[in-house]
């Protein structure tokens, strides 16, 4: 299987570092290495623990659903300029390398070692963050979740939209009936490899309704 076009660009110098360090078989295990890891792949998978200036909205289903106390909390937050968020992205990893016909290859876990983010709202780029410890990803086609942590203040990013359009944001994406649609991620990705930490040239693109490959 040809490699994608920017494993293409990365496979050259690790394939020369390979033969150096270790002849043939080094130059073998990071080939199978490339192929394997050109395969992962990423999605947004949802949203938890969604907070607005304090109050949980994650089972409001609506405005309606916010009590008379907490809108008058929201409004004073807003009245400050201020409506910070905390919340939980879920992003759900895959790996596919299970040994089976359709995955064209062996089975091989996959390690990711660092996942540097950065989040946009309605396409608006906001917060970047750094997940940055060591995740096998097993050959089983199951998903593996990376929880990140998100706190950022909508106020800073949406302060041209009124209370309401802002309260009907947050529960678009953390309320009862919110998603991870709204959302997306651009992010570079670094994996181990038999000859050590290699990084993905360029960026992906994780949103919430497809698995994307780096």
């Amino acid at each position: 299987m040809r490699l994608s076009r920017k494993l293409a660009g990365l496979a050259a110098p690790v394939l020369i570092m390979a033969a150096m360090l270790g002849g043939c078989k080094a130059l073998k295990d990071v080939t199978s290495a490339l192929t394997d890891l050109k395969k992962l792949q990423f999605k947004l998978e949802n949203v938890s623990n969604f907070k607005l200036a304090g109050v949980d909205v994650s089972k409001a289903s609506d405005p309606k659903s916010i009590s008379t106390m907490e809108m008058i909390s929201l409004g004073s937050a807003f009245a400050q300029k201020k409506m910070p968020v905390d919340f939980t992205l879920n992003v759900a990893a895959r790996n596919p390398n299970d040994g089976s016909s359709a995955s064209g290859g062996r089975s091989t876990p996959l390690y990711l070692r660092k996942l540097a983010w950065t989040l946009l709202i309605d396409d608006r780029t906001t917060i970047n963050g750094v997940v940055d410890k060591r995740l096998e990803i097993p050959a089983s086609g199951q998903s593996t979740m990376i929880p990140i942590t998100v706190g950022l203040d909508l106020y800073q990013f949406f302060g041209d939209k009124g209370l309401n359009d802002m309260v009907n944001l947050a529960l678009a994406i953390g309320g009862a009936q919110g998603s991870s649609s709204r959302l997306k991620l651009t992010a570079k990705v670094s994996v181990e490899t038999p000859i050590g930490l290699v990084d993905y040239p360029g960026d992906i693109t994780i949103v919430d309704q497809q698995f994307t490959n780096p």
